[in-house]
């Protein structure tokens, strides 16, 4: 299984990192792996697009799916087909997330040991600044500050003295949880490890931005 992992996952991220590195990035590590987490990106941007559109429908759907919970709290199997049926009509799967986690978690695990384990005759800085085998505070500051406006962008727009569903009230918490543990888990990471999360952390908001803007212009009833 390690093997495995190794030759589908660990080796050729690896490769592609000291290619960029020799080749693209100017034998500079900090620009080689942004380069890397890109290509990474691109290449699933659409897992991520269609996740982060469920999250924000879902998020957008709240109020309707609060009160189909509410109307048939005695019957679960009512609720469940009116779920369903709302899920159905806009198009959305409520386990995405944690499908797209399924698939990113090898990866994210294949980048920590690729950057944890800087091959030699690789220099571990960024533009001569920062020395990517290290505790960075600064890049584990503004990825946090990304993950935070990230997360901020997936809230719906609550009225005033509009009820707030429980759902949308855990939400709003994750938005100040997420940081917070990305900020106790990069603490003692190398920056490396860092700045791949900053880079994601980045292309998220810029993706969130573009499906809050085609959301906007959806006709969703509720």
């Amino acid at each position: 299984m390690i093997a495995f992992f190794k030759l589908i996952l660990y080796t050729p991220l690896l490769n592609l990192l000291i290619f960029l590195y020799n080749n693209v990035a100017f034998q500079d590590l900090g620009v080689a792996i942004i380069l890397l987490t890109l290509i990474i990106r691109f290449v699933l941007y659409p897992l991520f697009y269609k996740s982060f559109l469920n999250q924000t429908l879902m998020q957008k759907l709240q109020p309707v799916i609060t009160k189909i919970q509410h109307e048939h709290k005695h019957d679960r199997e009512k609720q469940a087909q009116a779920l369903m049926a709302l899920y159905k009509e806009h198009k959305v799967n409520p386990f995405s997330s944690f499908l797209l986690l399924l698939i990113q978690l090898p990866i994210l695990i294949a980048l920590y040991h690729v950057f944890l384990n800087t091959p030699e005759g690789l220099s571990p800085t960024f533009l001569g600044l920062i020395d990517l085998s290290k505790t960075s505070i600064l890049i584990v500051g503004l990825a946090a500050v990304a993950q935070y406006i990230q997360g901020k962008l997936t809230l719906p727009k609550i009225k005033p003295n509009e009820e707030v569903p429980q759902a949308t009230k855990i939400a709003q918490q994750m938005v100040y949880i997420g940081p917070a543990i990305t900020l106790v888990i990069l603490w003692t990471l190398p920056a490396a490890i860092g700045l791949y999360w900053l880079i994601s952390s980045l292309f998220s908001l810029a993706q969130q931005l573009y499906i809050n803007r085609k959301i906007a212009k959806l006709d969703i009833r509720l």
